[in-house]
Protein backbone atom coordinates (compact mmCIF):
# COMPACT_ATOMS: atom_id res chain seq x y z
CA UNK A 1 0.00 0.00 0.00
CA UNK A 2 1.31 3.38 -0.69
CA UNK A 3 0.05 6.05 1.67
CA UNK A 4 0.96 9.78 0.92
CA UNK A 5 1.61 11.13 4.21
CA UNK A 6 4.59 13.31 4.43
CA UNK A 7 4.37 14.42 8.36
CA UNK A 8 2.23 13.13 10.67
CA UNK A 9 -0.45 15.68 12.12
CA UNK A 10 -1.71 16.61 15.23
CA UNK A 11 -5.52 16.56 15.72
CA UNK A 12 -5.06 20.60 16.72
CA UNK A 13 -3.16 20.68 13.41
CA UNK A 14 -2.63 25.00 11.91
CA UNK A 15 -6.08 25.81 10.39
CA UNK A 16 -3.68 27.49 8.00
CA UNK A 17 -2.97 24.52 6.41
CA UNK A 18 -6.10 22.77 4.85
CA UNK A 19 -6.14 19.17 5.59
CA UNK A 20 -7.34 16.39 3.07
CA UNK A 21 -10.68 15.18 5.62
CA UNK A 22 -11.89 19.00 5.38
CA UNK A 23 -11.61 18.92 1.65
CA UNK A 24 -12.35 15.05 0.27
CA UNK A 25 -15.69 14.23 -1.43
CA UNK A 26 -18.19 11.25 0.23
CA UNK A 27 -16.80 7.59 -0.16
CA UNK A 28 -19.26 7.08 -3.49
CA UNK A 29 -19.67 4.15 -5.15
CA UNK A 30 -17.46 1.07 -3.79
CA UNK A 31 -17.14 -2.37 -5.59
CA UNK A 32 -15.57 -5.16 -4.91
CA UNK A 33 -12.32 -6.50 -6.40
CA UNK A 34 -13.89 -9.34 -8.21
CA UNK A 35 -15.96 -7.55 -9.89
CA UNK A 36 -15.59 -7.99 -14.14
CA UNK A 37 -14.55 -4.50 -16.40
CA UNK A 38 -18.00 -4.90 -18.10
CA UNK A 39 -19.63 -4.66 -15.37
CA UNK A 40 -17.69 -1.88 -13.71
CA UNK A 41 -18.19 0.77 -16.65
CA UNK A 42 -21.87 -0.96 -15.78
CA UNK A 43 -21.95 0.35 -12.38
CA UNK A 44 -20.10 3.16 -13.00
CA UNK A 45 -22.32 4.69 -15.79
CA UNK A 46 -25.61 4.42 -13.91
CA UNK A 47 -24.06 5.86 -10.88
CA UNK A 48 -22.70 8.95 -12.92
CA UNK A 49 -19.70 8.44 -11.49
CA UNK A 50 -16.25 8.86 -13.16
CA UNK A 51 -14.40 6.61 -10.74
CA UNK A 52 -15.14 3.78 -8.25
CA UNK A 53 -13.37 2.92 -5.21
CA UNK A 54 -12.24 -0.62 -5.20
CA UNK A 55 -11.95 -2.71 -1.98
CA UNK A 56 -11.36 -6.54 -1.43
CA UNK A 57 -13.31 -9.14 0.27
CA UNK A 58 -12.54 -7.58 3.53
CA UNK A 59 -13.81 -4.30 2.85
CA UNK A 60 -10.66 -2.74 2.59
CA UNK A 61 -9.80 -0.37 -0.12
CA UNK A 62 -7.40 -1.26 -2.89
CA UNK A 63 -7.55 1.35 -5.13
CA UNK A 64 -9.37 3.52 -7.35
CA UNK A 65 -10.27 3.10 -10.84
CA UNK A 66 -11.77 6.02 -13.50
CA UNK A 67 -14.27 5.28 -16.32
CA UNK A 68 -11.31 6.28 -18.80
CA UNK A 69 -8.46 3.74 -17.69
CA UNK A 70 -11.30 1.08 -17.75
CA UNK A 71 -12.81 2.19 -20.83
CA UNK A 72 -9.21 2.00 -22.17
CA UNK A 73 -8.20 -1.59 -20.75
CA UNK A 74 -11.60 -2.91 -22.62
CA UNK A 75 -10.80 -1.44 -26.22
CA UNK A 76 -7.57 -2.95 -25.87
CA UNK A 77 -6.52 -5.93 -28.10
CA UNK A 78 -5.84 -8.09 -24.46
CA UNK A 79 -9.12 -7.56 -23.15
CA UNK A 80 -11.59 -10.24 -22.55
CA UNK A 81 -14.67 -10.42 -20.43
CA UNK A 82 -12.81 -12.24 -17.68
CA UNK A 83 -10.88 -9.77 -17.20
CA UNK A 84 -11.52 -8.47 -13.12
CA UNK A 85 -10.87 -4.97 -11.34
CA UNK A 86 -8.36 -7.22 -9.04
CA UNK A 87 -6.48 -8.01 -12.64
CA UNK A 88 -6.17 -4.47 -13.73
CA UNK A 89 -5.42 -2.55 -10.05
CA UNK A 90 -1.98 -4.43 -9.74
CA UNK A 91 -0.48 -3.29 -6.53
CA UNK A 92 -2.54 -1.65 -3.86
CA UNK A 93 -2.89 2.10 -3.55
CA UNK A 94 -1.84 5.17 -4.16
CA UNK A 95 -3.99 6.44 -0.79
CA UNK A 96 -3.73 9.48 1.20
CA UNK A 97 -4.68 10.09 4.97
CA UNK A 98 -7.31 12.29 6.00
CA UNK A 99 -3.99 14.05 8.11
CA UNK A 100 -2.17 14.95 5.22
CA UNK A 101 -2.36 18.49 3.99
CA UNK A 102 -4.37 19.64 0.73
CA UNK A 103 -0.68 20.88 -0.41
CA UNK A 104 0.99 17.60 -0.03
CA UNK A 105 -1.90 15.36 -1.86
CA UNK A 106 -2.30 17.87 -4.56
CA UNK A 107 1.55 17.94 -4.63
CA UNK A 108 1.56 14.23 -4.74
CA UNK A 109 -1.88 14.18 -7.23
CA UNK A 110 -0.20 16.30 -9.35
CA UNK A 111 3.43 14.80 -10.02
CA UNK A 112 1.51 11.23 -9.98
CA UNK A 113 -0.61 13.04 -12.67
CA UNK A 114 -4.02 11.71 -10.47
CA UNK A 115 -7.78 13.01 -10.97
CA UNK A 116 -8.70 11.46 -7.80
CA UNK A 117 -7.38 9.78 -4.63
CA UNK A 118 -9.06 7.71 -2.24
CA UNK A 119 -8.92 8.81 1.53
CA UNK A 120 -8.37 6.21 4.01
CA UNK A 121 -7.99 5.32 7.86
CA UNK A 122 -5.15 4.03 9.59
CA UNK A 123 -6.74 0.47 8.44
CA UNK A 124 -7.25 0.75 4.92
CA UNK A 125 -11.05 1.47 5.16
CA UNK A 126 -12.15 3.77 2.45
CA UNK A 127 -13.38 7.49 3.94
CA UNK A 128 -14.03 9.03 1.13
CA UNK A 129 -11.80 10.57 -2.14
CA UNK A 130 -9.75 13.62 -2.79
CA UNK A 131 -10.35 15.34 -6.59
CA UNK A 132 -8.51 17.95 -7.74
CA UNK A 133 -10.57 20.87 -8.89
CA UNK A 134 -10.73 21.42 -12.73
Amino acid sequence: MTMIQMQPRSANANPVHPMVGDAMEAVGPQVCDDMTVEVALAVMASARAGHLLVCDQDGLCTGLVTQSRLTAIRDSAAYTDRVRLRDVLGDRGPFTSPMTTMAEAEHAMRYRRLDALPVVDDQGSALGVLALAR
